[in-house]
């Protein structure tokens, strides 16, 4: 009896054009749901549950929500019975991927326009961070970026940043100016006392090494604050 009722859920007994994989060949990406989506990247069920089934139960893990899933961690996933190790570490990655695509189009523009432009990327690099980081955008004279990188991890409300390291890295990439920027994994986008003095110490110390700092973008799920756009800087 058990052994015809885990048969029944194996994805190999439904339909072909039911199956993920011959559905994505026959009807396209765009026709798979989330879940089917996601049991393609896991292969195979566990037990009596099929792939979809597990599937169903990774994405509860994040509340249905594919950013939130972004964020939950390996050892997270591997509380699901069914994903091991290798399974959490190819949802991660995947996962992964399609945060570095969304945000991999700004890269390729020639140059910066606006704030929100910047925000875009910056929200899509930094929102799966459960903890504040602190990173620089770095660029050139024709405001193109020639580099990015977070320079510091903090705790869940603060980070710190060395200026030592930052004005280190702004000269090995040749940045003329640059735009810091940290995420409020709070939501909250108001800068606090030590944003501001981070933001006018950095500045102060750029203008000796004619490396302007043109802005500084604190970012959250719930959007961005610029204090250029604020005349704070």
């Amino acid at each position: 009896m058990e052994s015809s009722n885990k048969s029944s859920t194996s994805i190999k007994n439904w339909a072909l054009g039911d199956r993920p994989r011959e559905k994505l060949l026959s009807k396209g990406k765009e026709s798979l749901s989330d879940s089917e989506l996601v049991a393609i990247l896991l292969n195979s069920g566990s037990g009596k549950e099929s792939a979809i089934d597990v599937a169903k139960k990774v994405l509860r893990l994040g509340e249905d929500n594919l950013d939130e899933l972004g964020k939950i961690s390996i050892k997270d996933l591997m509380t699901i019975k069914g994903i091991g190790e290798a399974r959490a570490v190819t949802l991660v990655a995947a996962l992964e991927l399609g945060r570095r695509r969304h945000g991999s189009a700004i890269l390729d523009k020639k140059r910066i326009h606006s704030s929100m432009e910047l925000a875009t990327y910056l929200k899509a690099s930094l929102k799966d961070h459960p903890y504040e980081v602190f990173a620089v955008v770095f660029l050139n004279r024709s405001n193109k970026i020639k580099h990015f990188e977070i320079l510091s991890k903090g705790g869940l409300t603060h980070t710190i940043v060395d200026p030592r390291i930052v004005f280190l890295k702004a000269l090995e990439v040749q940045a003329t100016s640059m735009v810091l920027c940290h995420n409020h994994p709070s939501g909250n986008l108001q800068p606090s006392r030590a944003d501001e003095e981070i933001t006018l110490k950095l500045k102060n110390a750029g203008k000796l090494l004619d490396i302007h700092v043109i802005d500084h973008l604190i970012v959250s799920d719930e959007g961005y604050y610029s204090f250029a756009d604020e005349g704070m800087i």
